[in-house]
């Protein structure tokens, strides 16, 4: 164990304080922090969620109005807060389910309910060694180090950091549990599509994820210089944590199903949000899709490879304009599902609870791709968001 004064990572338990990539030491948690993105639900919601979301930023009302469409096409409500709240039922069923005595607590970065609300919730229910639980799989600023900021920002501004913890469980990409919902989604589209007399070499899957600056991406991940650190290619550690699982979901898939294996692939980006001066990752999913059928391709199988569950950005960017898109140039399309309450998924979360509960080895995690298992604690400047720099984190070590 390690005293406070000892500890290298602020805010975590003393298990995991002294900056031990993973964390092999059992954690009395006594509950579960469900971080999420959080998102409006009215019309009257839309422009202050999205001056949450852009916080810090400057931008006026007027430019949020061009976001704003996409949630009032859908009466002002995004999806989001009514899957979180399904994921937390669903969590407490499996918890219950195993004998597992932890309540989940659930708070948004952007939308109420807060992180605030939660975390203070669970101060004054006692339940101060917390286990953060954020719906982002990959690594990136805004998939994990901004969910770790958060957690420093509110144990600070509640004044409860010398009282309460926060640790979080490690991405969970190439769990199996995330990994198998899109196995199951390509295997069911790919093989719909080949059934129905749409040829290997006329079907092409994309796997789309939500563009990222690329100065960001190539900041995921550890940093040269780190013992971790890999070179993992142009995009970072979050361009290779989806090329990894889009691989090993296609060879599932052409493992099951004749012919699947001459089905080609790629991974494509949606979503994006920056100034036409910063670069992002590339290509886009539209710009993708209309050049397939140049290619002799005839069918699309749309893959949201990059999202927990259908929230805003997979109704609009893939449901509505993905889908135009393909319609436009004559393409057959289907979108397959997110893992959403699948019970796989599920299963899998709770089993990143009990790894941290049991300190389970690392040469004892499950994990699909050679990537993993990732560690528990964050190093010290991975994920950087060279724009804003670094602010004080929860659950890595500081820069």
């Amino acid at each position: 164990m390690t005293s406070r004064e000892q500890r290298v990572v602020p805010f975590a338990s003393p298990a995991a304080a002294s900056g031990s990539p993973h964390v092999e030491e059992a954690v009395a948690y006594d509950a579960i922090l469900l971080a999420g993105f959080g998102g409006p639900e009215g019309q009257d919601d839309v422009i202050p969620f999205l001056r949450n979301v852009t916080r810090g930023r400057g931008i006026p009302d007027e430019r949020l109005e061009e976001v704003a469409h996409h949630y009032r096409h859908f009466d002002g409500v995004s999806p989001i807060n009514a899957q979180n709240r399904a994921l937390k039922a669903a969590l407490e069923a499996e918890l219950a389910r195993r004998g597992i005595d932890l309540p989940v607590y659930w708070g948004n970065r952007n939308w109420s309910p807060y992180l605030e609300e939660a975390v203070k919730e669970a101060a004054e229910a006692g339940d101060t060694t917390l286990l953060g639980l954020a719906t982002s799989a990959y690594s990136s600023f805004s998939s994990c180090r901004q969910y770790r900021e958060d957690f420093a920002r509110v144990l600070t501004e509640t004044g409860l950091s010398e009282t309460v913890t926060i640790d979080k469980v490690r991405q969970f990409f190439d769990h199996p549990g995330f990994v198998q919902p899109f196995v199951d989604g390509v295997r069911d589209a790919v093989g719909g599509f080949l059934s129905d007399g749409v040829p290997a070499d006329g079907l092409r899957v994309l796997f789309s994820t939500h563009s990222i600056p690329t100065a960001d991406a190539e900041r995921s991940g550890p940093r040269e210089g780190d013992p971790l650190h890999r070179d993992l290619g142009a995009g970072g550690a979050y361009a290779a944590q989806h090329l990894a699982v889009a691989e090993v979901v296609m060879a599932a898939v052409a493992q099951d199903i004749p012919g699947a294996a001459a089905v080609e692939w790629d991974l494509v980006y949606q979503s994006r949000s920056g100034p036409p001066t910063q670069p992002w990752l590339e290509p886009d999913v539209n710009d993708v899709i209309a050049e397939l059928p140049g290619a002799g391709v005839q069918a699309v199988v749309i893959v949201p490879l990059g999202f927990v569950s259908d929230h805003m950005e997979v109704l609009w960017d893939l449901d509505t304009e993905a889908m135009d898109a393909a319609e436009q140039v004559g393409l057959r399309a289907v979108r397959t599902p997110t893992p959403g309450v699948d019970p796989a998924f599920v299963a899998g979360l709770v089993d990143l609870v009990e790894e941290r509960l049991n300190g389970t080895p690392v040469a004892e995690r499950p994990h699909a791709t050679a990537l993993g298992p990732w560690f528990d604690v964050c190093r010290p400047a991975c994920c950087e968001n060279i724009r804003a720099g670094f602010k004080p984190a929860a659950a890595g070590l500081a820069p």
